[in-house]
């Protein structure tokens, strides 16, 4: 064997049998276990923030769609041609939120992992 090669295998054999050595004392295990507890930390900051900004956009778009809701039912009757037209305009936003809603729900849908909070309706209907 060329003397390169067998000066790279003792390496390798060295950094294994270094490495199992390190895994096994308390030391070691220590410095392996802080490092998956800084990784999982991470993990669970990243997860917690992107919960809070999914559901905070999510309330705001039931919000918006219940506004506009109210909105179109107020004035749908009115005897204002004007006020009949700004129902219309309502019940057309309403609609593209619920749309819009439904979608972002779906496309999110991986964060609640299947626990969708309460006050987050789903899905919203369209109206009539």
């Amino acid at each position: 064997m060329d003397t390169t090669l067998k000066v790279f295998i003792g390496f390798v054999i060295f950094v294994i049998i270094g490495l199992t050595v390190a895994n096994m004392t308390p030391g070691g295990r220590a410095a392996i276990n802080k490092y998956i507890f800084n990784v999982q930390k991470a993990d669970d900051a990243t997860r917690y923030s992107t919960l809070r900004q999914v559901e905070n956009t999510a309330r705001a778009m039931v919000a918006s769609y219940k506004a506009d809701i109210s909105t179109y039912n107020q004035l749908k009757y009115s005897k204002s041609e004007e006020q009949q037209g700004w129902a219309m305009q309502a019940k057309m936003r309403a609609n593209k939120t619920a749309a819009s809603f439904n979608e972002y729900i779906l496309k999110n849908s991986f964060v609640w992992q299947g626990n969708v909070p309460y006050d987050i309706a789903t899905p919203l209907p369209m109206v009539d």
